[in-house]
């Protein structure tokens, strides 16, 4: 399985601890549907099963729920390490590109907190926080929903 070594970055002011259990963050949040799956990793490219995965972002139009738990779930990795999001795709907002914010936490281990992208964005060049390595891949896009790919591999 390949993956990409998460590259540490700041949460940002829009984390809200005490997010729901859920794989489904929708809530009828506006936006283009997004399903993004995955692997967590460790550093020898092995499955982590119970890794704990903390996802919150910006609906389709730029904004955070900052009074709710919209676009915001916690899940759990599978035997397989595997997990599965279903969401929107983030919108741009001021200094901005796409992105989901995402806190990784092994069993026993240390929480890692990144963000993931989204490839060929046009507001990627002006984001002064954006990182190419943690773009994720996209394997189908009609214009109407997306999925995509993204395996993370926890640092040593």
């Amino acid at each position: 399985m390949p993956g990409v070594t998460l590259i540490e970055q700041n949460q940002g002011p829009y984390y809200t601890l005490g997010a729901p259990e859920r794989a489904d963050i929708t809530d009828a949040a506006p936006g283009t549907p997004l399903l993004l799956t995955g692997y967590v990793l460790d550093d020898q490219c092995n499955p982590v099963a119970g890794a704990t995965l903390d996802f919150w972002q910006a609906d389709g139009n730029g904004s955070y729920d900052n009074n709710g738990y919209v676009l915001r779930g916690i899940q759990t990795t599978d035997e397989n390490g595997a997990y599965a999001l279903t969401t929107v795709i983030p919108g741009q907002y001021p200094g901005r590109t796409e992105h989901v914010h995402v806190k990784v936490t092994a069993p026993g281990g240390p929480t890692y907190t990144t963000q993931l992208y989204f490839p060929e964005s046009t507001a990627n060049g002006g984001d002064r926080f954006y990182v190419p390595e943690l773009d994720v891949t996209i394997t189908s896009y009609d214009g109407s929903k997306m999925t995509a790919h993204f395996d993370m591999v926890l640092p040593v």
